[in-house]
Formats: C-alpha cells, sequence, structure tokens
C-alpha cells in the first residue's frame, strides 16, 4: 500500500505530506484546488512523463517521493529488485523518489538507489493502477490482456503455461541453433577460423584440470620455503631435540607402566598413553623426513611463475579457471565439427526440430484449452459485475487469434502457427453496450459513463489477482447518477477489499462509502496559492456531503440527506466486511 507521500514544489502545492490508510480514500474538493494535482505526482513518481512545468513557479526543482509496503516477497516487486539490484527491507518498505529540476531534468531513486527513469516506471507498475476518464494503465492496454487472463486462473494456467514453457525453451534452442548454422556462409566461414584459432591455441597450451590450482600450491611452497624449513625443523626438534619431548613422554610412559598392575584406571591411563606416544612418534619421523626432503630451486620457482603467467592470459580470454578453460575448448572443438559437418548437423537439427514442434504442440494446445475455459468464467464473472452496474444489456467476450508460422513451427488444427513464450494464443478484451451490435476492441466502446462502468467491472475482476498495491481512480464516475452512483460507490469500495484505493469524485454515494475522507482545498498566503490535504471527521464530512449534494447552499435536508448516505454505507459496509 502507499503509506505516505511527500511533494515539494509541485504545480501550486508548496509542500504538503499525506498519510493514507488502507481500505478506500475518497479525495474530494472544489475543482482547482488540487484534486487531480496529487495524482498527477504519483503518475510522475510511478515513472510517468514530467517537464518542467510541473515544477512551482520561482522554484528550482519539485520533488515527490512516496513510502510503499509490499506485504510479500512473492509481490513482483521484489522480482523487480532482484533484476535492478535494489535492496528491500525485511518490513517490505519501498521509497520512490523523483525530483524534476527546472530544465525538466529528472533523478529517481528507489530506495536510496539512483535508477533511471524506465526502471522507475518499472517499480511504479507493481505498486499503483492508475484508472482516469481517459486512460488505464492496464486494462486498456492490449498486450496486458493475455496477462490478465492468466493472472485470473493463475493455478490451472499457470500449471499449463510451466509444461509448456519448458518445451518451448527447448524448441526455441533447436530453431535458433538452426538458423545459426543454415544461415550466411561468410559469417560461418569467419568464425570457423576464429573457432580454429582458439582451439590451437588452448590446444597447444596442453592444460591439465586443475593445473592452476596445483601450481599456485607449489609456488607458494617454495616462496615461503624458508618459514616451512624453520617449522619443521623446530618442530622436530622440540620431539627429539634438546627439549627432548619424546624422552619425557617415554618416562611418563615407563611410570605409568610400573604402577599398571595395582590400579586399573592406571592401566587404562598407561595404556592410552602408549597409543599417543606411538602416533607422536610416528608423527615425528614423518617430519624428519619432510625436512630430509625439503628442497629449494629457483629455476622450478621461474618455470612455475612462467607457466602461470601463460595460463592468466589464457583465463582472460577463455574461462576464469583451467576447468572452464578445458569447459570452453570442448565445446569449441564441438562447434568446429558441427560447422565442419554442417550439413549433417543441420540435418538432424532439421528432425529434432519436426520431432519437438509435435511436442511443444500439444502442449501449446492444451495451453489453450485451459485459457478457453478460464474465458467462460471471466466472461461470466465479468456479465454479472455489468448487471450490478446497470449495464445488463452489455456483453463482454475473449477474442482469441493466432499468427500464422512458418514452415519449422508446430502446425496446430492443420495449419502451421507462430508461437512464443505465451503459447500461440493472441488475446483481446471485446465489448458492445448496444444489444445486436458486434463486440469491439475494449478501447472503442461508446460513451465515458459506460466506459467508467466497464472499466470498474473489469477492475473489480481483476484487482484481487493483479497484485498491486493501490488502484487510483480519478473522476471515473463523471456522467452518472442515482442508482448508477450507488452501484458504483460499492464497486469501488469492493475492490479496496484487495487492494488500497485511492478515489477523487464528485459523487456524495461514493465519499459516503469512505473509510478515509480527505478534503482538499486552496490557500492564499503571501500572495500565493497552495494546496492544503485534511482528513474529515463525522461532521465535517456531513457538511461535505451536503455541500456535494447541494453545491454552495447547504440546507438541514441535505444534510440529513448526507448522514442518510453514512448511515447507509455503514450499513453496507458491515453486511459485507
Amino acid at each position: 500500500m502507499l503509506a505516505e507521500l511527500s511533494i515539494k514544489d509541485f504545480a501550486i502545492i508548496d509542500e504538503v505530506s499525506v498519510q493514507f490508510k488502507e481500505g478506500l480514500t475518497v479525495l474530494t474538493g472544489e475543482t482547482g484546488a488540487g484534486k487531480s494535482i496529487i495524482i498527477d505526482a504519483i503518475q510522475l513518481l510511478t515513472g510517468g512523463r514530467g517537464s518542467a512545468e510541473f515544477v512551482r513557479y520561482g522554484t528550482k526543482k519539485a520533488e515527490i517521493e512516496g513510502l510503499f509496503y509490499v506485504d510479500h516477497d512473492r509481490h513482483q516487486a521484489y522480482h523487480k529488485a532482484e533484476i535492478f539490484g535494489v535492496d528491500i527491507a525485511d518490513d517490505g518498505m519501498l521509497v520512490l523518489n523523483r525530483t524534476i529540476s527546472a530544465n525538466g531534468k529528472s533523478i529517481c531513486r528507489v530506495n536510496g538507489k539512483l535508477v533511471t527513469l524506465a526502471i522507475l516506471r518499472e517499480f511504479g507498475q507493481t505498486l499503483i493502477d492508475i484508472h482516469t476518464q481517459h486512460e488505464t494503465q492496464s486494462l486498456m492496454d492490449v498486450d496486458r490482456h493475455i496477462e490478465l487472463l492468466d493472472l485470473f486462473d493463475r493455478n490451472q494456467i499457470g500449471q499449463a503455461k510451466a509444461d509448456y514453457l519448458d518445451l518451448y525453451k527447448e524448441f526455441d534452442a533447436l530453431k535458433k541453433r538452426y538458423k545459426e548454422l543454415s544461415e550466411n556462409e561468410q559469417e560461418m566461414a569467419q568464425r570457423l577460423d576464429l573457432l580454429e584459432f582458439q582451439y590451437n591455441e588452448l590446444d597447444q597450451a596442453n592444460l591439465k584440470p586443475g593445473e592452476d590450482d596445483e601450481l599456485e600450491e607449489q609456488r607458494n611452497k617454495l616462496m615461503n620455503h624458508e618459514k616451512i624449513y624453520k617449522g619443521l625443523h623446530d618442530g622436530y626438534n622440540a620431539l627429539y631435540g634438546e627439549q627432548k619431548a619424546m624422552d619425557w613422554l617415554s618416562l611418563a610412559l615407563s611410570s605409568l607402566e610400573n604402577a599398571r598392575d595395582y590400579d586399573d584406571e592406571i592401566a587404562k591411563k598407561a595404556e592410552e598413553l602408549a597409543n599417543h606416544y606411538y602416533m607422536v612418534e610416528e608423527l615425528a619421523h614423518g617430519v624428519r623426513n619432510q625436512l630430509d626432503g625439503l628442497e629449494f630451486s629457483e629455476e622450478e620457482l621461474d618455470s612455475i611463475e612462467s607457466r602461470l603467467n601463460e595460463i592468466n592470459r589464457l583465463k582472460k580470454k577463455y574461462g576464469q579457471s583451467v576447468n572452464d578453460i578445458l569447459e570452453y575448448a570442448a565445446s569449441v572443438e564441438e562447434e568446429i565439427d558441427q560447422i565442419k559437418n554442417k550439413d549433417t548437423h543441420v540435418s538432424k537439427l532439421e528432425q529434432s526440430i519436426h520431432e519437438k514442434a509435435e511436442d511443444v504442440a500439444l502442449e501449446a494446445k492444451q495451453l489453450h484449452e485451459v485459457r478457453k475455459e478460464a474465458s467462460i468464467r471471466l466472461t461470466n464473472a465479468i456479465h454479472e459485475e455489468l448487471k450490478d452496474l446497470y449495464l445488463e444489456k452489455a456483453a463482454f467476450g475473449v477474442d482469441f487469434s493466432s499468427s500464422e508460422g512458418s514452415a519449422q513451427d508446430p502446425v496446430i488444427d492443420g495449419k502451421s502457427v507462430k508461437i512464443g513464450p505465451n503459447g500461440y494464443d493472441l488475446i483481446k478484451f471485446m465489448i458492445t453496450t448496444n444489444p445486436g451490435e458486434p463486440l469491439k476492441d475494449i478501447h472503442k466502446v461508446a460513451s465515458g459513463g459506460e466506459l467508467s462502468r466497464i472499466m470498474l467491472a473489469l477492475k473489480r475482476i481483476f484487482s484481487k489477482h493483479q497484485g498491486v498495491t493501490s488502484v487510483i481512480f480519478d473522476e471515473v464516475d463523471t456522467g452518472v447518477s442515482g442508482r448508477v452512483a450507488q452501484s458504483i460507490a460499492e464497486k469501488i469500495h469492493g475492490i479496496s477489499a484487495a487492494s488500497q484505493v485511492l478515489c477523487i469524485s464528485h459523487l456524495p454515494q461514493v465519499a459516503a462509502m469512505a473509510d478515509t475522507h480527505l478534503y482538499i482545498r486552496k490557500e492564499v498566503e503571501n500572495d500565493r496559492t497552495t494546496t492544503v490535504v485534511e482528513e474529515l471527521d463525522t461532521p465535517n464530512k456531513v457538511e461535505e456531503l451536503s455541500r456535494m449534494i447541494s453545491g454552495a447552499e447547504m440546507t438541514e435536508t441535505t444534510k440529513d440527506h448526507a448522514t442518510e448516505l453514512l448511515n447507509l454505507a455503514d450499513k453496507f459496509k458491515k453486511q459485507h466486511a
């Protein structure tokens, strides 16, 4: 959720900090007070297009900062953080910051790390979904419709997609290799020259597995010859030299053995000491043998250094260890064989591609069928939502299509189809609001009022699947009233059960449904206009709802109506808690 938003020197806002809560937060106020400016600030914070026009007149820069909390490590934001090297604390805190200078340049940060605007947008799309009268971030984006359908039935589609992806990756790798071998003879000849040069260089080096580690160990011994000699010499001298440790151990053993016949415990200790004595004696002989065999050769050290220099030169080109280099050499040898015997390998690849295409076609078809079943359930669910919004004559549908494939692509239902990571399905959400009219692309439907309700119906279904922490509605209720307004209010509150919702509204029915009601007003101080945000208590809510119902003039009747709206909203929320 968005926990706090700080805005400084942005448009008419001097400086404001707003704390948001879970559930439904409604923002109201007079036209021009700055409600939409706050949404504009959130859009910029999450990667929207900015310009110098947003910087408050007479200041050098505008700064926007948002504190978000993501509640579990499966949230998409964690995946983005891993990709872009951003640390997220254990409490799931994520701070987005954007500064826009008076010359229009932006500086973006995520949890203090400088990022590009594109990366900021990647994070923003996982955190906020903004809906206005004229645009939406995801539901109107045809390219994301397949993603939304997959999210709607995450379990069944997810499993079918995982099974398909395993085969698709193998199939795609075979096609890429086929393309490499069968295209551009000149590039292939140049590639062969390079590979043969590399192979000859590595072959002449005559590397052995683990050779670098062995040489490093030998060099370390030779470079520390004096320390090794002193350690062995002093150790042996302590055992058999002037300090005569072995003599003392022998004396101790004799003393215990003289008394062993009179005490079982002494006998055990004598036997234990005897075992240790012979172990130490054997160790001492080993130290002496190593000391006798210790030699130092300047020529050997030079030879090792020379060999290691040669290996390090090869490491810079082919791998971080000798074993890595040998693995690379084996891959080079294999590729040389494939190029020199290209026709044979191409023929084998063609056969492998054909066989894999049959397997991947079965999984792609299964993925398609699972999606088809999910689309029926999605269609039924959205129809129910549309009925609640008094669009019972509207019809929704999911359009499935595919692109024609190449000769190597899988054949499904008698035709070659182009496949990708999502299978072969091309999906669009379609709708019509007039009986007898054909389904059309969802962004081509009629009036703004209808479109707003359609968006709400879709959002009501998808909000619990998308994973965004906050959903923002900016005057999506324009052009409706009466029972439709009440149904919109109920739908918006229903969405807040799955995601935090921030809503700018002119409808008293929506404002009455708020869990938190923020009032936005303008103040003029020192001939400058500023925006002030305040949370309303119940008496002030009644006054604001009265103003929304009647306009400038408030009466006892409008206040009674406002109180009734609040009571009805409380009753609805308790029934649906």
